[in-house]
C-alpha cells in the first residue's frame, strides 16, 4: 500500500507459534528502514485479538520502505514493504475528478487507495506518449566532453534552473545564457559558445496548462485500468465492457491501453518511451 509523506502508518502482524497460533511474545521489535538506508525502530504493542501487534510509524521520506518485525518467545519474523508518495503528487486527475469519472460516491472512501493507484498508473501511460504533464523539478546528468547543444530528456522544458560541473574545477553556466527549446528540449547558450562537460543539469518539466485530449486520454485509461479489475460490474460505467476489450496491442504496452486515448494524445505525442 502506497502512503502519504508525512503520514502516520500503522503496521500491523501476528505473532505466531510453530503451529501457526497465535500467541502474546516475550519481546517484539519492529525496525523500518528508509530507502536512504537508515532505519526507525516505532514501538510496538499487543492489542487484539491474542497475537496481534500494532506499531505507529511517521513516514518522513518518500520511496520504498522495508518493515521487519522480530518476535522472541516464540521465535518469530516477519518482513513487508510500504511505499510513500513524494509530497508533490504527479496524477493528472485529482481523486475528485477520477472517482467522479468512476461514477464512485464522493462520501464513500473505501476505494480510495485503489483509485489513486490506478490514477497513478493512468498518468505514467499518459507521459509515455506525451512526457510529463504535471509541472516537477528534474534533475539529471550527463556526461558529455565539449558539444554546442545538449538535449534534455523529459520534455517540455519549462526552464532550466541549475547548470553544474560533474567534475572538479569543471565550468558552470548561468541559467539566463542558455536558450531553450522547450518541447526539444535542447539547450544551447545564447553567445554560440560550446558547452563543456560533463554536467549537472536541473530544470522543470510538465505543463501548466493541461489540455483537455491529456486529460480525456488520462481518465478513457483510468476506466479501462479500473474495469479490469471489475468486469463483472463494470466500474458503474455505460460502455465499460466494450472498453475492457482491447484487441489490437499497441507497441511497447500490449493491451494495457485503449487506442482512443492513444487517438486522444496524437498531437501531443513525442513518440512512446521518450518521456
Amino acid at each position: 500500500m502506497t502512503y502519504d509523506l508525512g503520514a502516520t502508518v500503522r503496521l500491523t502482524t501476528q505473532c505466531r507459534d510453530p503451529g501457526g497460533v497465535a500467541v502474546t511474545a516475550d519481546s517484539v521489535t519492529v525496525t523500518v528502514t528508509l530507502p536512504d538506508g537508515t532505519t526507525a525502530t516505532p514501538p510496538a504493542s499487543e492489542a487484539t485479538p491474542v497475537g496481534t501487534y500494532h506499531a505507529d510509524y511517521v513516514t518522513t521520506v518518500p520511496g520504498r520502505h522495508t518493515v521487519r518485525w522480530q518476535f522472541t518467545g516464540p521465535t518469530h519474523a516477519y518482513t513487508d514493504v510500504l511505499d510513500v508518495r513524494p509530497n508533490q503528487p504527479t496524477a493528472i486527475l485529482s481523486l475528485r475528478d477520477a472517482k467522479e469519472h468512476l461514477n464512485l460516491s464522493l462520501a464513500d472512501t473505501r476505494e480510495d487507495d485503489e483509485v489513486r493507484f490506478w490514477n497513478a498508473a493512468a498518468t505514467t501511460a499518459v507521459e509515455y506518449f506525451v512526457g510529463p504533464v504535471a509541472v516537477r523539478t528534474v534533475t539529471e546528468d550527463h556526461a558529455v566532453g565539449v558539444v554546442e547543444a545538449l538535449a534534455l530528456r523529459r520534455t517540455p522544458v519549462l526552464e532550466v534552473t541549475a547548470v553544474e560541473p560533474l567534475r572538479d574545477g569543471g565550468a558552470s553556466y548561468d541559467p539566463g545564457s542558455l536558450n531553450v527549446d522547450g518541447r526539444a528540449g535542447i539547450a544551447t547558450r545564447r553567445d554560440g559558445g560550446l558547452l563543456h562537460g560533463p554536467l549537472r543539469i536541473t530544470y522543470r518539466a510538465g505543463r501548466p496548462v493541461i489540455a483537455e485530449n491529456i486529460s480525456g486520454a488520462a481518465r478513457i485509461i483510468l476506466q479501462h485500468l479500473w474495469t479490469t479489475q471489475r468486469r463483472a460490474r463494470s466500474g458503474g460505467l455505460p460502455g465499460a465492457r466494450d472498453d475492457y476489450s482491447v484487441t489490437e496491442p499497441i507497441p511497447g504496452l500490449g493491451y494495457a491501453i485503449p487506442h482512443r486515448a492513444v487517438q486522444l494524445l496524437n498531437p501531443d505525442d513525442q513518440g512512446p518511451g521518450l518521456a
